[in-house]
């Protein structure tokens, strides 16, 4: 049984795109979620440094689950029509990648400001997204729950799905964010938006400090969202965004080097988050890790 393919942000391991590869390669990973490369960000290669990535992905047996964008992760007054061309080149370097999915957000706003006051503007926004993103059937945009945006309480998430209402407009599932911004994940946010969830972003954190922590290991109910989706027949990605420094009970969770050699931190702390999610969903819920 699976219902669950797992990919991953994979510059957390390393700018190294040959060092992501390696590790993706050693834990199982036959996806990963394009944000970094080489030091630069997915939204700034050109096409033919895509087609380029493309090829070392595809040698290796990795494919594209999503692009992991910028789009709309600027503040709600700054000037929006360079943005929205930003957003096309995103559209074909996706369609280089032969990515379905295209990670986005929903505009900065200033802390003392109103977040429904903005209300109007991000939808109007939004909609420009999704008039562009029309000529790209084939892709579907992603709106994730980001703290410090428009979206980052399950309210807004559900009201931006529901009068944006585009069969090309769906949900990615950050446990943590939502934690970070102090609401109960599940069954709250979970319940609200579970009509709309296609994608997990596996990260989890604690209340009490907002610190970041492995899958399982925080308040953000992981097990329980994904058993859940399970239940629900869910079929889609689970990508893991580590976000990790070292933490207290690191050594506890390193029961082994995956490689058998001494590997820098961030490998070690991607290893620590990847071992955290099998947990999860092999040994807990006995499904396949694919």
């Amino acid at each position: 049984m699976n219902n669950f393919t797992i990919s991953a942000f994979a510059d957390e391991i390393s700018q190294d795109v040959n060092e992501q590869i390696r590790i993706l390669t050693q834990n199982g990973v036959s996806h990963i979620e394009v944000r970094g490369l080489d030091g630069k960000n997915v939204s700034e290669l050109n096409l033919e440094e895509a087609k380029e990535y493309k090829g070392k992905f595809d040698a290796a047996g990795i494919s594209v689950s999503s692009i992991g964008s910028p789009i709309g992760k600027i503040n709600i007054n700054d000037p929006f029509e360079q943005h929205l061309e930003l957003f096309e080149h995103v559209l074909n370097i996706a369609e280089v990648f032969e990515s379905p999915f295209i990670r986005m957000f929903s505009f900065f706003i200033d802390e003392k400001e109103n977040y429904d006051d903005y209300e109007e503007q991000v939808i109007e926004r939004w909609q420009q997204f999704l008039e562009v993103a029309q000529n790209y059937p084939n892709i579907t945009l992603l709106h994730e729950n980001e703290k410090e945006i428009y979206g980052d309480t399950p309210e807004r998430c559900l009201n931006l799905l529901n009068k944006l209402n585009s069969s090309q407009l769906k949900a990615a599932f950050d446990p943590a964010n939502f934690v970070q911004c102090d609401v109960e994940v599940y069954p709250k946010a979970f319940e609200m938006l579970q009509d709309h969830i296609v994608y997990m972003h596996i990260k989890d954190a604690k209340y009490s400090d907002h610190e970041v922590t492995p899958a399982g290991h925080g308040d953000g109910k992981i097990d329980a969202v994904l058993n859940s989706l399970s239940k629900n027949n869910f079929k889609g990605f689970a990508s893991l965004e580590p976000h990790l420094t070292m933490f207290e009970g690191f050594a506890e969770l390193e029961n082994r080097n995956v490689s058998g050699l001494k590997e820098d931190d961030n490998i070690r702390l991607f290893n620590v988050a990847a071992g955290a999610l099998k947990k999860i969903i092999v040994d807990d819920m006995q499904q396949e890790w694919k």
